[in-house]
């Protein structure tokens, strides 16, 4: 299975004292050792480039863009971005029209264009209502802390802590 990083789980990636952080992180190491493909998109990288680089007051966490090239280097060694091509335009277009998006639920209509485009048809976020009505397209919203995930985090620390507790003496 191949899942997208929503924008809003790129931030709380990135950004470890946020609340949600360590569920993000959880939800995105275990799909990792899973051996599930996370995927991002350009239009993902620059919107958490924009979340870096706008100041704190701003709802930004107020970092240099040296610090956030430095991030997103982190980002592209574990996401495969993928890449822009004019199909995504047009699946974008036809989204837009059919589905009758505006304003800023705009840019979740590109995402959902890249991922039927690329044949991705999972996407992990804190804002499933924003997706859900793309099901028919074959999109599945799936959230950080959705209970199946959340079993598999718990499964896969239980795994990793009886592998790495020490005999006892005998």
């Amino acid at each position: 299975m191949r899942y997208l990083a929503d924008t809003n789980i790129l931030a709380r990636f990135v950004d470890k004292r946020h609340p949600h952080s360590s569920v993000a992180r959880a939800a995105l190491k275990t799909l990792a050792y899973e051996e599930y493909t996370l995927y991002v998109t350009s239009q993902n990288v620059i919107e958490l480039w924009n979340v870096i680089t706008r100041p704190a007051d701003k709802n930004g966490l107020g970092r240099t863009p040296t610090e956030a090239y430095r991030i997103l280097r982190l980002v592209e060694r574990f996401f495969v971005v993928l890449p822009d091509t004019p199909q995504i335009y047009q699946e974008w277009r036809r989204l837009v029209i059919e589905y009758q998006v505006s304003g800023v639920q705009v840019h979740d209509a590109r995402l959902v264009a890249a991922m039927r485009v690329h044949g991705v048809s999972h996407i992990l976020t804190f804002n499933g209502k924003d997706f859900a009505r793309y099901r028919r397209e074959g999109i599945v919203a799936v959230a950080p802390d959705d209970d199946a995930i959340v079993r598999r985090v718990r499964e896969n620390m239980e795994r990793y802590q009886t592998a790495t507790e020490k005999p006892a003496d005998s």
